[in-house]
């Protein structure tokens, strides 16, 4: 149903304004009277002036602009204060803030005799027929959150039962309409829209810390250093949530209060020292700590504030070089040894946690051979000199190296390495008493095996590297594992004193390994270690053998086969396969017995006829290639056993034992008598 009349809508709600000073001038700007006093009317008229308001800024007022707590005032251009509609009720205060771009001010109005209000609003309809009532629905009557407005059902007056809160819920979508005595719609319903008006009570946070800001030493005046950026909850189209920065406290406050400055709107940190004033080594401390304020209500005084602190380090650049604290070192080692000799000291201003302190070393000049490397001490930037390669005293006593030093980051342009970034480093080296040297080592005689007792196999030769020194070297056996060996003491002639068997479990791959010892007359004596690899030569002088010995076969086997034998020999080839098998003694052609070639190393023995259940030994020569050639004879024990219904017996095999010769007369004789 359409409503006959229009509803008279109106949101009564006070805003909290700050207020602000000026500074005492020849001209002040601001209001002239900050401070009003009025009696609370029976109505505010739309459009009469309630009281005339004076405010200057001292420059023309040009784009003054008016703001009242109240969104049912206004300030005309004239300071007039007037009401945008007819209203009875506004609270007891109510602020008028005036700005322009070169000052701004507020003044206050109390109204004497009026009411503190939580938001009330008056819904009328002239034309209502008699007895109909007023009845309010929608969220924060009768929808969750339910209670929170409330209508009086006779005079339309639509109140607020607890406080809101704008920034849980804005604005509430209710609706009016007019019903019978008995409940029944007579009018609307008609949309009523409360708008809650933001009040100044939340204070600025900053919520993303911890803020810490970087800036180079040096960096020109107005370098931007980092952001501070802080949160308002309240309405961010009211000046409650219009925020204004500034540093707080600086710590420390050395060599300036005032090293930095905070953008007041945009929150941005900036040097504001000259870059000489910004210099990391001359600081007391690099790491500055500022304390800064955001301010709501643009800054007035009134305004509500939060804190938080911003870290600014003072980053290092490379504008120091490295010095050495010595332009000249010293260093003694031993000949023959290596490892750290010298550790070289600089100094250096920059930051030892970045590449603009640590060092980095290199030997320019004095080490053609590579013996020395350098390395920096993470811990120290100490260059810690190495011998890598063994000096030689007989070589040269005295080194002499030119080492410079440099930062891992590049120096700034207007800084370059001096003098002080080289140093020269005097290494004395000292003789020490050097064991003799084997030449060649290892060394290297081939032989062949069982040559005589006695056989000279080389004469060795040790060198003492002490030239200066002129010492004897005497000789001696070190290592002989079989026993073999002889070396003179005086002439280093080494000789045999047992046969060298090549087969022997000290010699590997063909090769005997022995060690000798060099010993000078030095006091102490110093040793050297030679090393005799003897390459020995196979001599057929191992007869082969065969596998396996030991054979079963079934007196009753249609298989005749009875074993495969394998033959192996010791020596290498030439001197092993192929092999010959053959049955030793055989003084007749054998009717039972039979050796059949099947490759180089095995052979085949097989029965032509079956035999009675016994062991039977047979003699199985076999003979190498070997030049002369080598022949084992090995008896081949063969056990003929029952085989019935898939059993084995050779238990009664042992009962009987038949040479071959006996075989051979029985089946001669057996032969005769048919």
């Amino acid at each position: 149903m359409q409503p006959r009349t229009p509803l008279l809508l109106c949101v009564l709600l006070s805003q909290v304004l700050l207020l602000t000073s000026a500074e005492d001038l020849d001209c002040t700007p601001g209001f002239q009277q900050k401070v009003f006093h009025i009696n609370q009317p029976a109505q505010f008229i739309e459009d009469q002036a309630i009281l005339n308001l004076t405010f200057s800024d001292c420059k023309g007022n040009n784009k003054l602009h008016y703001e009242v707590s109240s969104p049912y005032f206004k300030v005309n251009n004239d300071g007039s204060l007037v009401a945008l509609k007819n209203i009875t009720a506004v609270g007891k205060t109510l602020f008028i803030h005036a700005r322009t771009p070169h000052a701004e001010d507020m003044a206050e109005l109390m109204i004497v005799g009026g009411k503190d209000i939580q938001g009330s609003l008056q819904v009328v309809d002239s034309d209502r027929p008699e007895g109909s009532k007023f009845r309010l629905t929608g969220k924060g009557v009768d929808q969750e959150p339910k209670g929170i407005f409330r209508i009086n059902e006779n005079t339309g007056s639509v109140s607020v039962t607890r406080t809101l809160d704008r920034e849980t819920i804005a604005t509430y979508q209710l609706f009016v309409e007019t019903t019978d005595v008995n409940g029944k719609t007579l009018e609307g319903p008609v949309p009523l829209e409360v708008i809650v008006i933001d009040q100044n009570d939340n204070r600025p946070i900053f919520r993303e810390g911890p803020y810490i800001g970087h800036v180079m030493e040096g960096s020109p005046t107005g370098t931007t250093v980092m952001r501070m950026t802080a949160f308002d909850a309240d309405d961010p189209a009211t000046d409650n949530a219009l925020l204004r920065y500034n540093i707080r406290q600086q710590t420390p406050d050395k060599p300036s209060p005032n090293m930095f400055y905070i953008d007041p709107e945009k929150g941005d940190i900036v040097t504001v020292v000259s870059p000489a004033l910004l210099d990391r080594e001359t600081l007391e401390n690099p790491k500055y700590e500022l304390i800064i304020e955001a301010q709501d209500m643009a800054g007035l005084d009134v305004g509500l504030t939060g804190t938080a602190t911003a870290t600014i380090m003072i980053d290092d650049k490379n504008d120091h070089s490295p010095k050495f604290t010595r332009k000249e070192f010293q260093a003694t080692v031993e000949e023959g040894v290596v490892g750290v000799i010298v550790n070289l000291t600089v100094e250096d201003k920059d930051d030892p946690s970045t590449g603009a302190w640590r060092a980095a070393y290199t030997i320019i000049n004095g080490n053609p051979g590579q013996s020395f490397e350098i390395h920096t001490n993470p811990q120290t930037n100490e260059g810690m000199l190495s011998v890598v390669k063994p000096l030689d005293y007989e070589i040269s006593a005295f080194h002499t190296l030119l080492i410079k030093v440099e930062n891992e980051d590049p120096l700034v342009p207007d800084v370059s390495y001096g003098p002080s970034s080289t140093a020269t480093v005097h290494i004395t080296v000292l003789d020490v008493n050097e064991g003799p040297v084997f030449y060649p080592d290892p060394m290297t005689v081939t032989r062949q095996e069982n040559i005589s007792v006695g056989s000279v196999l080389l004469t060795v030769n040790a060198t003492d590297p002490d030239s200066l020194q002129h010492q004897t070297i005497r000789y001696s056996v070190y290592k002989d594992p079989a026993g073999w060996l002889n070396i003179n003491p005086i002439n280093g002639t080494v000789d045999t004193t047992a046969v060298l068997d090549r087969e022997s479990p000290f010699v590997h791959n063909s090769v005997y390994t022995a060690l000798f010892l060099a010993i000078d007359s030095g006091n102490p004596p110093a040793t050297g270690t030679g090393t005799l690899l003897i390459t020995l030569e196979d001599v057929n002088d191992n007869a082969p053998f065969i596998y396996p010995t030991v054979a079963e076969v079934c007196d009753d086997a249609k298989n005749l086969s009875v074993v495969i034998l394998g033959a192996s020999d010791k020596d290498l080839h030439p001197n092993t396969d192929p092999f010959k098998f053959e049955i030793h003694k055989q003084a007749v052609p054998d009717k039972v017995w039979k050796v059949s070639k099947i490759n180089n190393t095995h052979a085949l023995v097989s029965l032509l006829q079956n035999l009675n259940k016994a062991n039977y030994h047979l003699p199985i020569m076999v003979t190498d290639s070997g030049k002369p050639p080598m022949t084992n004879i090995t008896d081949l024990r063969v056990q003929v056993c029952s085989c019935k219904n898939s059993k084995v017996d050779c238990n009664a095999a042992g009962a009987l034992h038949f040479s071959v010769t006996s075989v051979l007369l029985m089946s001669l004789f057996s032969l005769a008598c048919l």
